[in-house]
């Protein structure tokens, strides 16, 4: 059976791997016990809380990005994954795009240890790293809409209006969700997303150095 191209990509490979763990963890009913020993907890960082077991605090940016709170969370995530991952990976290359997707789940961390270092709720979900692969494609792709006759201020304009649109996808998940006890991210999308178009140029002409 040929296995379409999507699913050989780096992006594919991830969302299988977020999709195997997700599913896995929904069907063991282990989602509160999985956001706790997985999902980014800032206060691990601020030394006021210690778990035992868990995952190694410094790895926890990434193995949150394979927690999900519900099925529709899941999906939403998915979606945004594929449809922004694969245009950054045909623009950037496989190598760039892993690692834009990594930065960008350690920078939304970052982010959101910053505004509540003291925070006990575990963070979870790829929304942080996938923010930094639409950050990317915000600047590689956008079709810029004329809001103001400055070029490059209409630019960041648009970009920053599908900051916007993003969070409040995000922000409509943790209302259906009742955010269950785990952290409502924004600081962690916008940091995420801040990353994807601070490392877009400069992946794109490592790519291209010697063309």
């Amino acid at each position: 059976m040929r296995v379409p191209h999507q699913l050989k990509s780096a992006t594919g490979g991830i969302a299988a791997a977020t999709v195997i763990v997700s599913l896995l963890i929904f069907l063991l009913g282990a989602t509160t016990n999985a956001a706790v020993l997985m999902g980014f907890v800032p206060a691990r960082f601020g030394g006021t809380l210690t778990l035992s077991p868990a995952v190694p605090a410094l790895l926890t940016p990434l193995s949150a990005t394979l927690v999900h709170g519900s099925f529709l969370h899941l999906a939403g995530n998915l979606l945004m994954l594929m449809w922004c991952g694969l245009a950054v990976e045909r623009v950037l290359g496989t190598g760039p795009t892993v690692l834009l997707y990594a930065v960008g789940a350690y920078v939304a961390a970052a982010a959101q240890f910053l505004v509540a270092p003291h925070s006990a709720d575990p963070m979870i979900g790829a929304s942080g790293a996938i923010s930094a692969l639409i950050g990317a494609y915000a600047l590689s792709y956008g079709q810029h809409k004329q809001i103001v006759k400055g070029r490059a201020f209409n630019r960041w304009l648009n970009v920053a209006w599908l900051l916007v649109a993003w969070v409040m996808i995000q922000i409509g998940f943790g209302y259906v969700m009742g955010q269950q006890g785990m952290l409502l991210a924004t600081p962690a999308h916008i940091g995420g997303f801040i990353a994807g178009v601070a490392m877009q140029r400069p992946l794109l002409l490592w790519r291209y150095r010697r063309a």
